[in-house]
């Protein structure tokens, strides 16, 4: 992800640790943990957008901070689409379908399993990929689903995608995937948006301020 420095969306993004952590992460991970004791709700977080945005990074973030197990949506796909990804093919519709089943079945597994929730990563590019996952409450009624989706020009998801090293999605698969994007709409009241051209300090931080209210919200609900 081009020159980022380390605080910055940077390439191929790693797990956030607690020795990376700062002082006010430390005190937001508290709250999550007691906002997760208030609530009577399962929830899944779906961390979505374009290649480059930082899924991954965030996605940890919000996992250690919210004590919820991760699913990375990459690690599903069956080696048939990542061999067209790594090739420059993009995926089509009828690629997805079965892994986002899948994502949709590995997430409801893991609060059946007695997770309070489940951070989950995934592209979903278009409406209709994301009401695929939408399905997952009418399975078991107490569950509730958020999209956090994350954006930013395409220049500078193309400069990061760049120069990641050993991934499979290229510089151009960017492209083809803003080429097909349909961001989320006002009537997708479930969504969470957040511009990820700041800092990753930055983000993070939004990220989970926005996901605690969101709980907050829930729990009162």
């Amino acid at each position: 992800m081009g020159s980022a420095n380390a605080s910055t969306v940077g390439p191929n993004p790693k797990p956030i640790t607690t020795a990376t952590m700062t002082h006010a992460s430390h005190v937001s991970n508290t709250t999550a943990q007691n906002s997760n004791a208030a609530t009577k709700h399962h929830h899944i977080w779906l961390v979505t957008g374009p290649a480059g945005c930082g899924k991954s990074t965030v996605a940890a973030h919000l996992s250690e901070a919210l004590g919820f197990p991760y699913l990375e949506g990459d690690e599903y796909h069956p080696k048939a689409n990542i061999d067209k990804m790594a090739s420059g093919v993009p995926l089509t519709d009828s690629d997805r379908w079965d892994w986002l089943t899948v994502l949709r079945e590995a997430s409801l597994k893991k609060l059946a399993e007695g997770a309070d929730g489940v951070v989950l990563t995934c592209s979903a590019l278009k409406r209709k990929y994301r009401d695929v996952i939408r399905v997952a409450p009418y399975y078991s009624h107490d569950v509730i689903l958020h999209f956090v989706y994350l954006h930013a020009p395409e220049d500078v998801l193309i400069q990061r995608v760049g120069a990641r090293k050993g991934h499979y999605m290229g510089a151009s698969m960017v492209h083809s995937q803003f080429s097909i994007l349909e961001p989320p709409t006002a009537e997708e009241t479930d969504v969470i948006s957040i511009d990820v051209s700041s800092t990753m300090e930055e983000v993070q931080r939004e990220a989970l301020d926005k996901v605690l209210q969101k709980m907050d919200e829930d729990a009162q609900s």
